[in-house]
C-alpha cells in the first residue's frame, strides 16, 4: 500500500514543501529512504523502527520504501521521523488517507515514541501559511514558536499514540494560541549609559552612530570603556518592529540558538563573539552551509573586541556583508544567502602595550611594532567603519565622581527622534537610515552649504580620504543634522563628522 505525508524542509531560511511517500511491497524485509537525504535522515530508519514498537504498533515485516519528494532538494535534520512513522502506520491502513492531505507535519521521534523538538519550526510555519493548510502539527516544545504566525492553525503534539489518535478523531486537536508580541528595548536589563564615567566624546559618538545605524571603531588603551560603551549601545536603539523580529526569530531557530521559553527574538541581538574564531564561525558556512555570527546579530550589534586579534582573512571576509547587508554562502551541497544587517562596533587598542598615548604611562613599543599592528586592519575594512573614536583613559576625578552620566532614555529619545526623521525621509524605498544610503540617495539627500563645502574638500586633500570614506563623512554628517532636526547640513555638522575619522588623521 502507499500514503502520503505532507512536511516541510529547510533550506537556509527557506522552507520548502515535501511529500513523504510511504511505499509497503512484498519482499525481503528493509527500510529504504530515497530523494537526496543527509546523514540524519537516513537514520530515522532505526528510531521510527524502535519509536513504533515501543509505543505499541506493530513494524511491517516488508519492503518499506519512503521517497521524499522533490528528489532533488537536499533534506536535512530529524524533521522527518514524525511523518515518516505516520506515513507507515497509514499505509497499514491504521490512518485514514484522507485526512493526511489536510495536515503538515514534523519532529523528531524518541526511540520511545515521544516527539522531540526540531529547527526551523518558523520558516516552516511561514510556508504553511503560504500554502494555506488546515493545520500544522509540530513537537510541543516548538508550539510556541510556531503560533507566532498568522492564520496558520498550530497543533503540538507530544507522543506518536497522541497523534494517531488525533487524525483518528479519536481526540480533538486544540490550536495553539497565538503568543503575544512584546518586543523590548534593549537585551542587557541594567546595562545605563549613566553607569560610564566621563567618556562624554565617546558617548555622543556612539549616539550619533545609532542615530544613523553607522559602523564604530573604539581606539583607546586597556581600562578605558571600550567594551563597557559597546554593551550599552543596543539600549539606546530603537525597539525593534515586528517583522525585524520574525527575521530575527527565523535565523535564530535554523541556527539552533533560541532560548528556551523565548520563541520570538525580542530585543536586538547583541553578538560579541571570540578573537579565535573562524571565518565560516563569523559570517556562516561549513559542510552544510549555517548562519553565522554576522547573521545572528542581523538588526543588532556585532562586537569584535580587540579587532586586530582576528585573523586577517576573517576580518577581510566582513567587507562584502557590510556593504550588502546580506552574505551569500556557495557550496558544492547548496548556495545560501542569509541577511546580515548590523552595526559593527569594533574596538583595539592604540598599540601593542595599549598606552601609546597615554599621560600616565609611557608606552613600549617601537614605530615598526606600532606599524605591524595597526597593519593588521586592512584600509578598506577601515573604510567601512564610518566613525573612529577615541576613547581615552578615564581621570580619576571623573571616576570617583557621585554625579551619575546621562541615562540611556535620555539618549534613546533623541536617537528615536532623528530615526523617525529617516524614516519619513527615505518613505517608499528600501533604505531604513543614512547608513544604508546609496550613492544616488546620498546626492539627494545630502547636500551641503557652501563653507561646509570647503570644509569636506580640504579634509579630502589633507588626509587622503578614499571616495568610500568620502561618503561615510556625508553620511554621519547627515545623521549628525537629523540630530539637531535640521533639513540642511551645515559646516558645523560636516567639521564633526570629520573628527570622527580619526584613524584617517593618522600617519600608518
Amino acid at each position: 500500500m502507499l500514503a502520503k505525508v505532507h512536511s516541510v524542509a529547510v533550506n537556509g531560511l527557506e522552507a520548502h514543501s515535501v511529500e513523504v511517500e510511504v511505499d509497503l511491497a512484498a519482499g525481503l524485509p528493509m527500510f529504504t529512504v530515497v530523494g537526496l537525504p543527509d546523514a540524519a535522515v537516513r537514520e530515522s530508519r532505526d528510531r521510527v523502527r524502535s519509536a513504533l514498537r515501543n509505543s505499541g504498533f506493530g513494524f511491517p515485516q516488508r519492503k518499506i520504501t519512503v521517497n521524499l519528494a522533490p528528489a532533488d532538494l537536499r533534506k536535512e535534520g530529524a524533521g522527518f521521523d514524525l511523518p515518516m512513522a505516520v506515513g507507515i502506520l497509514a499505509a497499514e491502513g491504521l490512518i485514514p488517507p484522507e485526512v493526511l492531505r489536510e495536515y503538515v507535519m514534523v519532529g523528531e521521534v524518541s526511540l520511545e515514541g515521544g516527539i522531540k523538538p526540531v529547527h526551523g519550526v518558523l520558516s516552516m510555519a511561514l510556508a504553511c501559511r503560504r500554502r494555506k493548510v488546515k493545520g500544522l502539527l509540530v513537537p510541543a516544545e516548538n508550539a510556541e514558536e510556531a503560533a507566532i504566525v498568522e492564520d496558520v492553525p498550530v497543533y503540538p503534539v507530544s507522543t506518536i499514540p497522541q497523534v494517531v489518535e488525533c487524525l483518528n478523531g479519536a481526540q480533538a486537536l486544540v490550536p495553539k494560541e497565538r503568543p503575544p508580541a512584546q518586543l523590548g528595548l534593549s537585551p542587557n536589563g541594567a546595562a545605563d549609559f549613566s553607569d560610564v564615567r566621563g567618556q562624554q566624546h565617546a558617548k555622543r559618538a556612539l549616539e550619533v552612530a545609532a542615530a544613523g545605524g553607522h559602523n564604530v571603531l573604539l581606539v583607546g588603551p586597556p581600562g578605558s570603556g571600550k567594551t563597557m560603551l559597546a554593551q550599552r549601545l543596543p539600549g539606546v536603539l530603537p525597539p525593534m518592529t515586528f517583522e525585524e523580529a520574525i527575521e530575527c526569530t527565523r535565523i535564530h531557530s535554523v541556527a539552533g540558538t533560541l532560548r528556551p521559553g523565548e520563541p520570538l527574538v525580542s530585543v536586538r541581538p547583541f553578538r560579541a563573539p571570540h578573537h579565535s574564531i573562524s571565518d565560516a564561525g563569523l559570517i556562516g558556512g561549513g559542510t552544510v552551509p549555517r548562519p553565522g555570527e554576522i547573521s545572528l546579530a542581523h538588526n543588532g550589534v556585532l562586537f569584535l573586541d580587540e579587532l586586530p586579534e582576528y585573523r586577517r582573512n576573517v576580518l577581510e571576509s566582513l567587507r562584502q556583508p557590510l556593504e550588502d547587508g546580506a552574505i551569500s554562502i556557495t557550496r558544492v551541497s547548496a548556495a545560501l544567502t542569509y541577511p546580515a544587517r548590523v552595526m559593527l562596533v569594533a574596538a583595539m587598542n592604540p598599540c601593542p602595550c595599549g598606552f601609546l598615548g597615554d599621560r600616565v604611562k609611557p608606552c613600549i613599543c617601537s614605530p615598526i611594532q606600532i606599524q605591524r599592528y595597526r597593519a593588521r586592519i586592512s584600509g578598506p575594512l577601515l573604510d567601512r567603519l564610518d566613525l573612529h573614536v577615541e576613547v581615552p583613559a578615564v581621570p580619576f576625578r571623573d571616576l570617583a565622581a557621585d554625579e551619575r552620566g546621562e541615562e540611556s532614555a535620555a539618549i534613546r529619545n533623541r536617537v528615536l527622534a532623528a530615526r523617525a526623521s529617516q524614516i519619513k525621509r527615505y518613505e517608499g524605498t528600501r533604505t531604513h537610515n543614512n547608513a544604508q544610503l546609496r550613492p544616488n540617495q546620498i546626492k539627494k539627500h545630502c547636500g551641503i552649504d557652501g563653507p561646509g563645502r570647503t570644509l569636506i574638500e580640504q579634509a579630502v586633500a589633507r588626509l587622503g580620504l578614499s571616495a568610500r570614506a568620502y561618503m561615510r563623512i556625508l553620511k554621519v554628517a547627515r545623521t549628525i543634522a537629523d540630530l539637531e532636526q535640521k533639513d540642511a547640513i551645515a559646516a558645523a555638522h560636516v567639521a564633526e563628522a570629520i573628527q570622527y575619522r580619526s584613524l584617517d588623521r593618522r600617519v600608518l
